[in-house]
This record gives structure tokens, C-alpha cells and sequence, in this order.
């Protein structure tokens, strides 16, 4: 299966949702995009000019039922889900003994519970036809941890760990679930949050030494959707320039 796929996206109106949300488009496969942040998907629609090839769904990936109505609305329409990009993240800066439990639930709740509740959610559509891609956009950050982000890095090594264990249970059906792993990318959040300090000295420990975009992202997220990753599951591909070798 090349292209005229179902893919759905979340985070889609993002820095690396939309970089994502491009190269599948340009495959000719039909995109529906989901976010949280409505003036910004409407932003997307509009930019891209791609007709009934791309739609969006303003969706709050915390919400059950808001995540089941836009599940039978995909049903009545497209009948089912090829590929399931799970981009959306939220990724606050707190000193760990200034954080909340509410400031933990809540970047658990966007990071690895709604990744849980998107697939959960989608599973049933992609299951029956011997053939799915599932991506979680997990975080190289788990190697090494991040200072004032430990609910944030704690949610992406769930990542990990949830996106093997699927693997082994989906498997049967022809899916297969992987991890992408960025370093930091220059994301509009990233730069108005992170030092400038700290994004100069990232691309200095790099074997390529550039700042990572959300463009470079795109590309190896669609490479473990092409038939030529049939027999890539369960794995964590970070994509960061060679700053991290595991």
C-alpha cells in the first residue's frame, strides 16, 4: 500500500505536525489533521490548498468522547485508518520541586495517556485488512533527561515502553508500531521557551552540525510508512543528528 492511504495526524497544526502533514499529502494519500489549537488548524487548511485531500478536526486528545465521536465520524466517511501519526505534545519547563501535580498530570495526560486514548480509539479501523503504520513521536531526551522537564521526559520513556508492548499485540494484524525520536527542533514553542544558549550547544555535540528542523522529521517518519518498513516494529529510530548513540 503506497499511497491513497487514510493517515491520520495529531499535533497536525504544529511545527512537526505540519512539516508531517506535507509529505504525506505529497504522496497523495488523504490527510485528516487533528489539534487542539482551532485557529491554527484553520490556518493549515487554508495555507495548503490541497481540496477534500486534506481535512481537520479540532480535537482535544484528552477528551474520551469527544476522541470517539471523531472515530465514527472517520468510520461513516472513510471506513477506516491506514496510518496514525501520534505528534501531539505539550512540553512545559518546571523545575522539578516547583511542579504541581496538577503541572505533572497534565503533560502526562497530553503526552502518553492521549497517545493511549488516539490508538485506542483508532485500533478497531485499522484492524481486518493485513496492513496499518502507527508512529509515536517519542523523544531523545530519555538518553540523558532534561533539567525542569522531568514529567515531560518521564511521559516520552512511556512512549517507549508502550509503543513496544503494542507492537507484540498487533502484530498479528499487519501493523506495525514504531518511535520517532527527535532531538530539539527548532519549533516555534522551542524557541520562544529554551535558551539560546542550550539550542547552540545541541548543534555543537551533533555529528551534523546544524540545528534540527521540524522538516527533518518528516522523512523518516514517512520512511516507516512505506512497505519498505514492513518488518520494522517495536523499534526507536531517534532522529537527531547524531548527537545520541544507543
Amino acid at each position: 500500500m503506497k499511497d491513497g492511504r487514510i493517515v491520520v495526524i495529531t499535533g497536525a497544526a504544529g511545527g512537526i505536525g505540519r512539516k508531517i502533514v506535507d509529505r504525506f499529502l505529497a504522496n497523495g494519500d488523504r490527510v485528516i489533521g487533528l489539534d487542539r489549537a482551532e485557529t491554527s488548524l484553520e490556518e493549515l487548511a487554508a495555507s495548503r490548498n490541497a481540496g477534500d485531500q486534506l481535512s481537520t478536526a479540532y480535537v482535544d486528545i484528552t477528551n474520551g468522547p469527544a476522541l470517539d465521536a471523531f472515530a465514527e465520524s472517520v468510520r461513516k466517511t472513510h471506513e477506516r485508518v491506514d496510518v496514525l501519526v501520534n505528534c501531539a505534545g505539550f512540553y512545559p519547563v518546571v523545575p522539578f520541586e516547583q511542579m504541581t501535580p496538577d503541572q505533572w498530570s497534565e503533560v502526562i495526560a497530553i503526552n502518553l495517556t492521549g497517545t493511549f486514548r488516539v490508538t485506542h480509539t483508532l485500533l478497531p479501523l485499522m484492524k481486518g485488512r493485513g496492513w496499518g503504520r502507527i508512529i509515536n513521536m517519542g523523544s531523545a531526551s530519555v538518553f540523558e533527561g532534561v533539567v525542569g522537564q522531568t514529567h515531560y521526559v518521564s511521559a516520552k520513556a512511556g512512549i517507549v515502553g508502550f509503543t513496544r508492548s503494542l507492537a507484540m499485540e498487533v502484530g498479528d494484524h499487519g501493523i506495525t508500531v514504531n518511535v520517532v525520536a527527535p532531538g530539539l527542533t527548532l519549533t516555534e514553542p522551542v524557541l520562544s521557551s529554551m535558551p539560546e544558549k542550550l539550542i547552540k550547544a545541541q548543534s555543537e555535540l551533533r555529528a551534523i552540525k546544524r540545528d534540527e528542523q521540524p522538516k527533518d522529521l518528516a522523512g523518516p517518519v514517512f520512511l516507516l510508512c512505506s512497505p519498505d518498513a514492513d518488518f520494522v516494529s517495536g523499534q526507536l529510530l531517534v532522529v537527531d543528528g547524531g548527537k545520541i548513540k544507543h
